[in-house]
């Protein structure tokens, strides 16, 4: 009952919040329409670099998703986060994926639709994340989930992913046992 709950709820939250944000507030400024002419920085490979974008953003974005009811038992959604701090997936590579895939998802349609619009959108974008994560998320992930998070932040940035997943057995011998049981 616990998972289909975080399901439903991952669902909701994931249709209003990056749906609003990655879907309906570029299709508003943007229409979907492919300018006409294509500025110079529109070639087809430029289009088609947006094109694999908006796929990798929505497909990283469903994972990221789907990690907060498999590992957490919670949502992404302020109002019913999950109950064990999500490192697995794509958040081995990254802390803000969701965040990161959202904004490649509109960089996409930015480079596949010729809109400069949309980059200005994405970067605006962009800044109030980065706000809202420095200045609000990471404070309460830290009061939540403690040592073990800012270990997390410590081992994985925020933006830019690493090459190589993050093992929480990075976290030193002394940790790995309880984090065994926060991470695994």
């Amino acid at each position: 009952m616990r998972r289909a709950k975080a399901t439903l709820g991952s669902a909701v939250f994931l249709v209003a919040a990056p749906g609003t944000v990655a879907v309906l507030i570029p299709w508003l400024l943007s229409g979907w329409q492919f300018r006409d002419p294509q500025p110079w920085w529109t070639p087809v490979w430029v289009q088609v670099i947006g094109g694999l974008l908006i796929a990798i953003g929505a497909a990283g974005l469903v994972h990221a998703f789907g990690k907060f009811v498999v590992e957490g038992f919670g949502t992404p959604s302020p109002s019913a986060p999950p109950n064990r701090l999500v490192v697995g997936g794509l958040y081995r590579f990254v802390r803000n994926p969701m965040y990161v895939t959202v904004l490649a998802a509109i960089l996409g349609q930015a480079l596949l639709f010729g809109q400069w619009g949309l980059a200005l959108y994405a970067a605006i974008t962009w800044c109030g994340v980065a706000a809202f994560v420095r200045w609000r998320e990471e404070p309460a992930l830290a009061r939540r989930f403690g040592a073990d998070y800012t270990a997390y932040r410590k081992a994985v940035r925020a933006w830019w992913p690493r090459l190589r997943p993050w093992d929480p057995g990075e976290l030193g011998p002394e940790r790995v046992i309880a984090a065994r049981g926060q991470f695994g």
